[in-house]
């Protein structure tokens, strides 16, 4: 039996990565635009079908060892609700996507996969440059689309959890 991991950098902004036998697999996560009520409000969405497609057609599904691996939502000050309720939703609806595709999930706290891939880096700003610069040094085929996205996170995690778990 085949070993894959999947890990999802959480957000409207995350990243997916997949690894396994196979070829290594890294994007940003699909979203698609919403119109929210008659003031016109546009709020972004994960697009769960394409989030779906996008792993099943790189699973082998029915037959393998698959763990997918999602960053907890955000969590801030009373200050940040919006950010946190959107942090909230985007998590959630890739909970569903992996129920769906009956693949088994865990919540991870990014400080675990952070501390091992990316050293004693403190610092928002300074962990994306590290994991920038990481994840094109461990995975050069990805570069173009780390330094489009900013950081590997979702490689970076995908590559931990694969080996160590």
């Amino acid at each position: 039996m085949s070993k894959y991991t999947i890990s999802i950098d959480n957000g409207t902004t995350g990243t997916v990565a997949i690894l396994g036998p196979d070829t290594p697999f890294f994007d940003v996560v699909p979203t698609k635009k919403h119109l929210m009520g008659m003031a016109g409000k546009v709020i972004t969405r994960i697009d769960t079908e394409e989030l779906m497609t996008m792993i099943f057609n790189r699973v082998p599904l029915h037959r393998d060892v698959i763990t997918a691996y999602v960053e907890r939502p955000f969590t801030g000050s009373p200050m940040m609700i919006n950010t946190t309720v959107l942090s909230a939703r985007a998590h959630e609806a890739v909970l569903i996507v992996m129920e769906r595709l009956n693949v088994g999930t865990q919540t991870v706290d990014s400080k675990e996969w952070q501390k091992a891939m990316l050293g004693d880096v403190k610092g928002s700003a300074n962990l994306k440059q590290a994991s920038k610069l990481r994840g094109i040094a461990m995975y050069p085929q990805f570069a173009k689309q780390i330094k489009d996205h900013g950081d590997a996170d979702g490689l970076l995690m995908a590559h931990y959890y694969y080996h160590n778990k």
